[in-house]
């Protein structure tokens, strides 16, 4: 078997015209079985071609003609009754040639075809039945090769449930990037053995397989890593029989990889001849040569859409540029978007205002796979109304927003990521003191633009150890990618502080980190959002990377008032509080939400509604916690 032979493939018979071609070739082989029966003797010469499947599998396996006629002796009996008399006659009664009969019939060269590395014995295109001396072994073929000769083509029963066959894509040119390159691959170089496609989006990968499959006009075979034998033996045995299967289909195998099996794919393709493929984050490098590496990126935001609009199909329609939102907000790998839109085509009918929303939920909870084990995620139902501040940080957050909502149309339909896609992300900072509403405010663009919110945990992201904090910061970032999810890095001060002048090795390395996670913030495409305390702690390299600055005041006693009032939910019963006069307490956001609700829970541990006595409570308390004198003045706002 050659890998052009199996790359071009070849044209088979219709079924009635492969068994009259077989039945001509069993007829001249009858009569040399009448010749042998009667004591003559027979020529030994090889057999004419017939144009039979035969000479099919002659061509693809290279068998001589002396094998090529030992195959027709193996399966005549099954083929042809006349066949299968002759052969009794001439054995004395045996229902199946043996081997004393093939050298009668083709000589000595019958015992290199029988070798058992030769190919009708290294192939499994037929079996020695039987035991005892050599001579008197039968000669049995194997039962995927017996219909196939027949015209009956199908995946050998010992390869179902390892050996996936995967459905032909529509014929003609591939025209997805990867699909092209390994066109281009295979047919520049007939003899390509092995492609090494690497990338982090498995089913991409497989896509462009199948694609450029399909281009090439062969069956993809596909098989998981993981269920690669790790005997020697049967390796060595389900290669053989992936081997023949290639070559029968004329087809090509794709070995993936998970995030282990590198190194059994390697060996699996090191055994198979047939064209191969092994696609990984990181593809091991097999012994077998030629190779070639092909570096698959996963699909970008076009990509994405058309993966969308073909796994809702006909919901597609209903969504309009709702498509290019959510190619562009989430970069979800295959499966992702498959697994998403399953929930929503898959599931009950949904009414059309909220097709949208529904999908988008699916999406966010596909885009958190990879992050949630490495963030803490924050729901939040907060809207603007719960928020205040003064109107020039209202109108900041705002356009904030908006900028995050419409970066799809100024990445894609505008041209921006085409002209430089660096730097195209979001990234704000939040500086105030402690309690003015930073944090509140990330929850409240997280439930306005519908996307998950993390928090990450700086304790568990710098380390001591040179190059770790890099490779945290870098996990985390490649996580939030695919669910384009809100990243709110609190209390930033110690992770991005000034960078120092560099006086030792720990200065140095400290630089580095800084400056790491400065190209980080360029190149994150969603939001990320940095509150401080002090906000000339940062470096001003760094400021100067960020879009967004929006500075927190201390309320004010108007906007004391104005949280007061709305600190309560609508269900939480009270009675007699004057938010004019709890304004008085001189307390950052924050605080009064903490007084609030801890006079909520003693409220309701009397069973009554929120009073003054319970809020002096809470506001004494609370002081207490913050070491602040709780004076006669406090005391009259409340009391």
């Amino acid at each position: 078997m050659t890998v052009n032979a199996t790359i071009k493939g070849s044209t088979r018979p219709l079924v009635t015209e492969m068994r009259a071609a077989l039945a001509v070739e069993c007829a001249a082989l009858t009569a040399r079985l009448d010749a042998v029966a009667a004591g003559e003797v027979v020529s030994s010469a090889p057999m004419e071609p017939t144009g039979s499947g035969l000479d099919t599998l002659a061509a693809l396996f290279r068998l001589t003609p002396v094998e090529r006629g030992m195959l027709c002796l193996a399966v005549g009996p099954d083929l042809d009754p006349a066949l299968g008399a002759g052969i009794g006659k001439a054995t004395g009664g045996l229902a199946r040639a043996d081997v004393s009969l093939a050298l009668t019939l083709f000589g000595p060269e019958a015992w290199d075809a029988l070798c058992p590395a030769a190919p009708l014995r290294r192939l499994r295109l037929v079996e020695l039945a039987g035991s005892g001396p050599m001579p008197g072994r039968r000669i049995e073929p194997d039962e995927r090769v017996l219909h196939f000769l027949m015209g009956i083509n199908y995946l050998d029963a010992r390869l179902e449930g390892i050996l996936h066959t995967m459905p032909p894509g529509p014929a003609g040119v591939a025209t997805g990037e990867a699909a092209r390159r390994i066109v281009s691959a295979w047919s520049r170089q007939g003899a390509m053995s092995v492609l090494l496609l690497a990338g982090p989006d498995r089913l991409a990968m497989r896509a462009a397989m199948l694609e450029a499959a399909s281009a090439l006009g062969i069956l993809l075979f596909r098989i998981d890593a993981a269920d690669i034998p790790g005997e020697w033996t049967q390796r060595h045995a389900l290669a053989t029989f992936i081997d023949r299967e290639l070559a029968l289909s004329d087809g090509a195998l794709l070995i993936e990889c998970g995030d282990t099996g590198a190194g059994a794919a390697a060996r699996l393709a090191d055994l198979v001849t047939g064209p191969t493929a092994i696609s990984a984050a990181d593809p091991a490098i097999p012994d077998r040569g030629p190779r070639l590496r092909l570096d698959v990126a996963p699909p970008g935001i076009r990509e994405r859409r058309q993966i969308w609009a073909e796994a809702l199909g006909r919901q597609a329609e209903a969504l309009g540029s709702g498509l290019d939102r959510l190619a562009e907000q989430f970069a979800l790998d295959r499966a992702g978007v498959m697994a998403a839109a399953e929930t929503v085509v898959n599931g009950a009918a949904i009414a059309p205002d909220r097709l949208m929303p529904e999908i988008w939920r699916a999406a966010r909870e596909q885009g958190r796979r990879r992050l949630d084990g490495l963030a803490e995620r924050i729901e939040s139902a907060a809207d603007w109304d719960d928020l205040v501040l003064p109107a020039a940080q209202m109108a900041q957050l705002r356009d904030l927003e908006l900028h995050v909502q419409e970066a799809w149309r100024i990445s894609e339909d505008w041209g921006w990521r085409a002209k430089s896609p660096r730097g195209l992300g979001t990234a704000a900072l939040f500086s105030g003191p402690s309690g003015t509403g930073k944090t509140f405010a990330a929850e409240v663009l997280s439930n306005r633009l519908g996307l998950d919110l993390y928090r990450i945990d700086l304790s568990q992201v710098v380390s001591k150890y040179i190059g770790e904090t890099e490779k945290n910061l870098s996990r985390i970032f490649r996580a939030a990618e695919h669910g384009g999810a809100i990243l709110l890095f609190d209390e930033a001060d110690s992770l991005f502080g000034k960078r120092s002048e560099v006086k030792d090795s720990h200065d140095r390395y400290a630089n580095i980190e800084v400056s790491y996670l400065l190209q980080q913030m360029e190149s994150y495409r969603g939001l990320a959002i940095l509150t401080t305390n002090q906000k000339s702690a940062l470096d001003t390299a760094f400021l100067r990377r960020l879009r967004f600055i929006v500075q927190f005041p201390f309320p004010d006693a108007s906007a004391r008032r104005e949280i007061w009032a709305r600190i309560f939910p609508q269900q939480t019963p009270t009675k007699g509080l004057e938010f004019a006069r709890l304004a008085r307490l001189n307390l950052s956001g924050g605080s009064i939400r903490s007084i609030a609700l801890n006079a909520s829970y003693l409220a309701a541990g009397v069973g009554g509604p929120v009073t003054p006595a319970h809020i002096l409570t809470a506001a004494q308390r609370e002081y207490a916690k913050l070491e602040k004198p709780f004076t006669q003045v406090e005391q009259g706002a409340v009391a």
